[in-house]
Parts: C-alpha cells; sequence; structure tokens
C-alpha cells in the first residue's frame, strides 16, 4: 500500500485540530483573558529530548484555525533528526492566541515526534538489511492517519490504512470460510484488484496460501528457520510479512532471513510523547 502524504491529509489535519480545540479551549481560555487583549508577544518552542520531527502542519493549523495573525516560524522540517535543546520554531503574534493553542500544538507534536522517532529507532537498527518495517491498525483512536503519517517520518512504511482497502485474512476468516482456498477466492471475487493478505501460521497453510494466489503472506510467529524456509518456498511468487514477537532483540535476525516485511504494532501503539516546551516573550 502506498505511504500517506501530507497532500493526502489536509481534511483530516483540519478535523483533528477543530476536535482539539474544541476539547481544550471549549467555550474560551479564561486564563488567557488575564493578558490585555491587544498585547503582542514571541515564543520559542524547544525538544528537551534528541527526537526526529513530525507533526508541523498540525502545529500549522492549531494556529491558523485559532487565530490567523499567529506567525509561525519553523526551524526543523518533518523527518529531520533533533537534538536536545534544539529551537523547532518561533511564534509571534497576540499572547492570548499564543497561550491559548500552545497545549494543542504541542499535544500534536510531541505525540507525532514521539512516533517517528520510536519509528527511526527499529529503522536504524535494520537499515543495512531490506526489510521494510510496517505500521498495523494499533492506534490512538481518531488519530490513525496522523499516527501513520508520523511512521513514514520516522522511515516506516504503511500497512493497510482500515478494513476497507485490502483484505487481511486471519485464522476465524479462514475457519468461518471453509479454508484459505476459499477465503482467497471469495477476496478475489468481491473485491478483484484490491490486495489479499493471508496470515499463516505453518509452512502447510503458507503452501495453501501460494497456492490460492494470495499477493501477500502473514508468517504469524513463525520460527526463524520456518521464516528462512518459507522465503525459499516463495521465491518471489508473493511478498512474505513477518509478524508477531518483534521487538529490540528479535527484529534483525527476522529481517535477515530474508521476509520483504515486518509489521510492528509497537511503532504506534507503545509510543512516548517526546518532552517539549514553550517559552512567551513580550
Amino acid at each position: 500500500m502506498p505511504n500517506l502524504s501530507l497532500a493526502d491529509l489536509s481534511a483530516e489535519i483540519d478535523a483533528n485540530v477543530r476536535r482539539a480545540l474544541l476539547e481544550d479551549v471549549g467555550s474560551g481560555d479564561i486564563t488567557a483573558q488575564l493578558i490585555p487583549a491587544e498585547r503582542l508577544a514571541k515564543a520559542t518552542v524547544i525538544t528537551r529530548e534528541a527526537c526526529v520531527i513530525s507533526g508541523t502542519a498540525w502545529v500549522d493549523a492549531v494556529f491558523r484555525q485559532l487565530d490567523p495573525r499567529v506567525a509561525v516560524h519553523w526551524h526543523v522540517i518533518d523527518g529531520q533528526r533533533a537534538t536536545a535543546d534544539q529551537t523547532l520554531f518561533h511564534l509571534e503574534g497576540p499572547a492570548r492566541s499564543l497561550l491559548t493553542g500552545e497545549r494543542s500544538a504541542l499535544n500534536f507534536l510531541q505525540l507525532l515526534s514521539g512516533v517517528a522517532t520510536h519509528v527511526r529507532h527499529y529503522v536504524d537498527l535494520v537499515a543495512d538489511t531490506s526489510v521494510r518495517l510496517l505500521d498495523t491498525r494499533k492506534t490512538l483512536p481518531g488519530l490513525r492517519l496522523a499516527q501513520k503519517y508520523a511512521v513514514t517520518c520516522g522511515g516506516g512504511h504503511n500497512h493497510r490504512i482500515g478494513l476497507f482497502d485490502a483484505f487481511l485474512i486471519k485464522e476465524n476468516h479462514i475457519a468461518a470460510s471453509g479454508g484459505i482456498a476459499q477465503a482467497v477466492a471469495a477476496a478475489h471475487r468481491i473485491a478483484p484488484g484490491k490486495p489479499v493478505e493471508v496470515e499463516v501460521e505453518s509452512l502447510d497453510e503458507l503452501s495453501q496460501a501460494l497456492d490460492a494466489g494470495a499477493d501477500i503472506i502473514m508468517l504469524d510467529e513463525l520460527s526463524l528457520d520456518d521464516m528462512r524456509e518459507a522465503v525459499r518456498r516463495t521465491a518471489g511468487k508473493a511478498k512474505l510479512e513477518a509478524s508477531g514477537g518483534v521487538n529490540e532483540t528479535t527484529l534483525r535476525d527476522i529481517a535477515l532471513t530474508g521476509v520483504d516485511f515486518v509489521s510492528i504494532g509497537a511503532m504506534t501503539k507503545d509510543v512516548k510523547a517526546v518532552d517539549l516546551s514553550m517559552r512567551l516573550s513580550l
């Protein structure tokens, strides 16, 4: 599946930001009213730790929706590595608006940069191999596209976006359909041209999926020896994706088996937000 780009996300970003501002600002920022409405200010946002940047468009959208008079001046771009204490961007505009938008803007930037940073860590572990790392649907509700975009900023790749853009036939689908062959045949009949992926738990099931014409075969927690054998048997007739039991200590060995993809739910599920700080000056 193709990776998400900002061009795909304009409406999604605006919707994400509208919800965030409604959640945070509600009927109005009462604390900001302590500051005279005419007072102008500047602000600097830094990162307190090394990270990979993602989410600049969400920050822009926060201040564009909140107050178009606010100017955002970036010193970094998405996908760029930043060092601890590095300045990420400057703000200029009404002091009230800078303070009101601070939390929503930084929430997006710290979360998405956290995803990108986590992904880059995994990508770096296998940078000398040909494997591609894929995300999953294990995302925060309402922020799937944002997180999947952040995955690409970290050097990872997008799996299917949801249940609508590709088939992923798992154990229960196979059982309910009467077998792998029946499930794959039905998928080709229901939506010709949509990618068909089958999850297998043994080399015997791998052979069934190959015979059925699956485009991608997910090797679910197979041993390293079985993965290598799966690569030999498949011989390019389908793409192979390894899944399950993938972590920092197992990833490299899995990549070296020769599989095409490794999917890692932790890239979007187990994420620590980057520590950011904003300082205001009048």
